[in-house]
């Protein structure tokens, strides 16, 4: 039987951007799911218009609540293969198919697309050489979590990680927790090279919600999580 893949795409003000993704993702996954986090514009209009699954927040609530709503969704409607894909133009919709293979295929439970691991990105040069060394290191001493990418986006996983992944963080360090989650549920997990191509959107390293934004908050987020745990 074929597995059903869902796409899940945060978004928030992204009526410049969210036709032409849903257009493009949909040509290598399921259904489409898009989470639109308290836009104040017409994104969730023109995904309804391209015939997405639309969720709403009625306020911003940030990227990992948009994900963990769009997870909800996935869990109650029996998805097989989930990706989680940003809805600003930084992935390359053409790199789905490599990145839900090994979840298709049964060699991996949960699959990181990285930054590191050869394809070209032109990610800003403090968030490559300061932000995510930092945010590596305390992933692999605090909790094993030992990837190349300790922030990545793009993702997929399977029914069995889905049934116990509950995201909590709301905010910038959600990527990293849900690494550490993997981690702790003996996942098996695989990296594969992606193509990020940035744009100013979202490049804050003070502040923000979102993946890319706030790398600091990021790091202050993981420290305070272990604290707390």
């Amino acid at each position: 039987m074929a597995k059903r893949v869902f796409c899940i795409i945060p978004a928030y003000n992204e009526e410049d951007n969210i036709s032409s993704i849903i257009q493009s993702v949909g040509k290598y996954v399921d259904e489409v799911v898009v989470v639109d986090d308290g836009s104040d514009d017409r994104t969730a209009r023109i995904a309804e218009e391209e015939k997405a699954i639309v969720l709403r927040h009625v306020i911003n609530r940030g990227q990992g609540a948009a994900l963990e709503t769009g997870n909800q969704y996935a869990r109650k409607k029996q998805a097989d293969v989930v990706v989680h894909f940003d809805a600003d133009g930084q992935f390359k919709p053409d790199e789905i198919d490599k990145v839900i293979s090994p979840v298709k295929s049964g060699e991996a439970d949960v699959v990181f697309g990285s930054r590191f691991l050869g394809q070209a990105s032109n990610m800003p040069w403090l968030k490559k050489h300061v932000i995510f060394p930092i945010a590596r290191i305390i992933s692999k001493l605090f909790w094993h979590a030992n990837l190349s990418d300790p922030q990545s986006g793009f993702r997929a996983f399977n029914k069995k990680f889905l049934g116990q992944l509950q995201i909590e963080n709301d905010g910038s360090a959600h990527c990293s927790e849900i690494i550490i989650k993997a981690f702790a549920l003996n996942m098996k997990i695989k990296e594969v090279p992606i193509t990020v191509s940035y744009n100013n959107f979202g490049q804050s390293i003070f502040g923000g919600k979102g993946r890319g934004m706030g790398g600091v908050q990021i790091i202050k987020d993981l420290i305070i999580s272990k604290i707390i745990n």
